[in-house]
């Protein structure tokens, strides 16, 4: 993170959480500035150590340093939230088509994937429920990422028993899709009209009509094409991942933490962090740069007809999924073949 970024973060909590505040003591002397109190927090997540392994640096105790933890956490949730953990706007949509369109992928706006944090000190009440495998509890975090880091999309909280599959039913990816409120996608591939925006998957994931997956054993020079180019595309995802991990250990580390909510509150401020980052270090293409060219897509904002049950089943149809596929083959062929 750069210095510029942070300050202004210390600034925003210093003037607008009483937490953060400067303040004096019944003798005048200055307490704990603002700043002590952020880079306490903030180490804590880059570094995953425990709240008394910084007591030196910054001359915090342990009962301080794990409360500066858990208002930064919340303060950068409320300041931050709504506007780096949100749902692509019009203007997002249309980069990210663009791009996707540009890889070989049109209509695509990013890959889904999850992520399992280990929970060290979950109540053993509920270590059946949130342990697999291993028998580590952990928690799931789903997310979607896209070619620049940026996460679209984060549900965290759901138990470590659950996989990619079957935590699509507590999942809110598609919710605005169903609730015919998300902005309308129309774009060609292979000559052919869709409807929908999809996310590129591993093989875990269902043939819904908003997924594509790799192919498995493919068999021909174009469906090795296409294997190739998704297998690569949809590592963003991955590649998410792994940064976030390695700007915020404590969520590579197992959580020693008891209360769920204030795990939750951790990994939703590294989230949006992460985020802050990502926009901070990326270079400033904006929407103009490519609005004068001829794209086969369009998005605009619309109120989509019909029921949600409707909506759900066209959110799932498998039809549309292999037909969309089929054409995605062939539309990476005719870019890339040549290549080859």
């Amino acid at each position: 993170m750069n210095k510029p970024l942070f300050l202004r973060i210390v600034h925003r909590l210093s003037t607008e959480v009483e937490y953060f505040q400067p303040t004096e003591d019944a003798a005048g002397r200055s307490g704990l500035s603002p700043l002590q109190k952020c880079t306490a927090a903030i180490r804590q997540l880059a570094y995953g150590g425990g709240a008394d392994a910084i007591d030196e640096y910054v001359r915090l105790g342990e009962t301080t340093a794990r409360k500066c933890l858990h208002q930064f956490t919340a303060g950068i949730i409320h300041f931050f939230g709504d506007e780096y953990l949100r749902r692509p706007t019009q203007e997002d949509l249309q980069r990210l088509l663009h791009v996707g369109e540009q890889r070989g992928f049109p209509g695509m706006v990013g890959s889904i994937d999850c992520m399992h944090w280990e929970w060290k000190n979950c109540p053993t009440a509920w270590k059946g429920m949130y342990s697999r495998g291993t028998g580590k509890p952990t928690i799931v975090l789903e997310a979607v990422a896209s070619y620049d880091l940026w996460i679209w999309h984060a549900f965290f909280g759901a138990p470590g028993t659950m996989n990619d599959l079957n935590i699509l039913d507590r999942s809110p990816v598609f919710d605005d899709i169903i609730n015919g409120i998300a902005p309308e996608v129309n774009f060609y591939v292979n000559g052919r009209e869709y409807h929908l925006a999809y996310y590129l998957t591993d093989g875990i994931y269902p043939n819904w009509a908003t997924f594509i997956q790799s192919i498995r054993l493919p068999q021909g020079p174009k469906n090795s094409l296409f294997a190739k180019n998704q297998e690569a595309v949809r590592k963003d995802v991955e590649r998410a991942f792994g940064v976030l991990q390695a700007r915020f250990v404590v969520v590579r580390n197992p959580s020693n933490l008891w209360d769920k909510s204030k795990i939750r509150n951790i990994m939703r401020a590294c989230l949006i962090l992460h985020n802050m980052i990502v926009q901070d270090e990326r270079d400033s293409q904006t929407l103009e740069e490519f609005q004068d060219e001829d794209f086969t897509f369009a998005v605009k904002k619309t109120t989509k007809h019909g029921n949600r049950i409707s909506r759900r089943k066209e959110v799932r149809d498998p039809h549309i999924h292999q037909q969309l596929k089929e054409d995605l083959i062939e539309n990476i062929w005719d870019k890339f073949g040549d290549l080859q």
